[in-house]
C-alpha cells in the first residue's frame, strides 16, 4: 500500500485556506473565510482548503478500500461494470476511453458512485441516466466506508457553495437550496502508467474542464496540473491535509463568468497514482443560467440557460464510449456509427485557445 506520500516543497503556488470557520457561528469570520475563497476562485479558479473536518483516517480507510477494489481481477470487477448499470454507477475499466486528444498515454481506472438512492426512487424508475442506487462491490466495509466519505465531502461542498454565495452577494440558498437531491458524483481513481510510457510528461488524463459546480479533491501524489488565468500551467502541490478545489462549468454559468471552470490534466508521473475526487452538482432538473445579481444593469447575460442534467450527460457521452454505443442503438443505428460522435464542451475554449 502506498500511504501519503510525495508531498511537494513548494505550497505556495496556490492559496491554502483553512475553512472551519465557515462553522464557527460568528459572522465575521464566516465572512472573512468566505472572502479569502472567493478571492481565490477569481484569481486562480484552483484552491487548497485544510481544517476542513474530514477525518484523514477516514481518508485513509477510502484510500484503503480503493486499493483493495482496483486490485482484484478483472472479472470480478467488471461484475460492477459501469456499462452494464441503468444509472452510471460502477467499475470504468481501462477501456472506457474519452475524447481528450492530448491523452496519448491515458491508463487508468475508476469506481463511480453518486448519492444512494433507493431503488424505488420515482426519478430512478423513470429511466434517469445519472439517479438512483450505487452499484456497490462485494467487498466487506466498502459500502459503509466509501459512503460515509460520500456524505461528509457532499456536506463540504455544500459548504463552501454557502461561502460563494455569500462572496458574491448572493441570497442564501441560491445555490444550495438547487442541491437536495443532486447528480454529485465520487470517483475513486487508480492511474497505473503503462511500461512502455518513459515520458513522465506525457498526460494521462487529457485537458478539461469539469462539468459541474465544484470539484473537491484529495490527492496524495504529484501528476495534477491545472491552467493559469495566463493560459500556463503549474504543478499542483499535493498535502495530506487538503483538500484541491476547483470551478467547475455550472459555477462558470451560474456567475455569469464571473468565476471560471478552470482546465486542468495529469501527467505520468510516477508508476501508480490514486485520488478522490467528488464533483459538487445541483439537482438533474435545476436550470443552470446566470444569476440576475451578477448580470449588469444594461447587459445581457453570457451564458444560454442549460439543464444541470442535460449538460452532465452530454459531457459523459463525450467520456464514456459504452454511451456512444447506447446511444447509438436507441437511435437504431449500428455501434460502428459512433466514431464520428463527437461532443464539444463550450467551456473548455481556454484549453483551444491555448494550443
Amino acid at each position: 500500500m502506498t500511504m501519503f506520500s510525495d508531498i511537494q516543497e513548494d505550497t505556495q503556488a496556490l492559496p491554502l485556506i483553512k475553512v472551519a470557520g465557515l462553522r464557527s457561528g460568528d459572522p465575521e469570520i464566516v465572512a472573512s473565510v468566505a472572502q479569502e475563497i472567493g478571492m481565490a476562485c477569481e484569481t486562480f479558479g484552483f484552491f487548497r482548503i485544510c481544517d476542513h473536518g474530514i477525518s484523514l483516517n477516514l481518508i485513509e480507510s477510502v484510500y484503503l478500500a480503493a486499493e483493495e477494489f482496483f486490485a482484484l481481477s478483472d472479472d470480478v470487477k467488471m461484475a460492477c461494470y459501469i456499462g452494464d448499470s441503468p444509472n452510471h454507477r460502477g467499475y470504468v475499466p481501462f477501456t472506457e476511453k474519452g475524447d481528450y486528444p492530448d491523452e496519448v498515454n491515458r491508463s487508468y481506472e475508476a469506481f463511480d458512485l453518486g448519492l444512494d438512492l433507493p431503488a424505488d426512487d420515482p426519478d430512478f424508475l423513470a429511466g434517469n441516466r445519472i439517479l438512483g442506487p450505487n452499484n456497490w462491490p462485494a467487498l466487506a466495509g466498502f459500502r459503509e466506508t466509501v459512503g460515509r466519505y460520500y456524505d461528509e465531502v457532499a456536506a463540504l461542498g455544500r459548504l463552501i457553495c454557502s461561502a460563494l454565495e455569500m462572496y458574491l452577494g448572493l441570497p442564501e440558498g441560491a445555490m444550495t437550496r438547487h442541491m437536495t437531491k443532486p447528480i454529485s458524483q465520487l470517483r475513486l481513481l487508480h492511474y497505473v502508467r503503462k511500461a512502455t510510457v518513459t515520458d513522465t510528461k506525457s498526460v494521462n488524463m487529457g485537458a478539461h474542464t469539469d462539468y459541474e459546480c465544484l470539484t473537491l479533491l484529495h490527492t496524495r501524489n504529484k501528476g495534477l496540473q491545472v491552467m493559469l488565468q495566463d493560459n500556463t500551467w503549474i504543478d499542483v502541490p499535493v498535502d495530506p491535509s487538503a483538500l484541491v478545489v476547483n470551478i467547475g462549468d455550472m459555477m462558470e454559468a451560474w456567475t455569469n463568468g464571473r468565476l471560471q471552470s478552470t482546465p486542468h490534466r495529469v501527467l505520468n508521473l510516477r508508476p501508480e497514482r490514486f485520488s478522490l475526487p467528488y464533483f459538487v452538482a445541483a439537482n438533474h432538473d435545476t436550470l443552470i443560467e446566470p444569476f440576475p445579481e451578477l448580470v449588469p444593469k444594461g447587459t445581457v447575460p453570457k451564458y444560454e440557460p442549460f439543464l444541470a442534467g442535460a449538460h452532465l450527460e452530454r459531457m459523459l457521452i463525450r467520456d464514456f464510449p459504452y454511451l456512444k454505443v447506447l446511444i447509438a442503438k436507441q437511435a437504431r443505428s449500428s455501434a460502428a456509427d459512433t466514431a464520428d460522435f463527437h461532443v464539444d464542451n463550450p467551456f473548455e475554449t481556454r484549453l483551444k485557445s491555448s494550443n
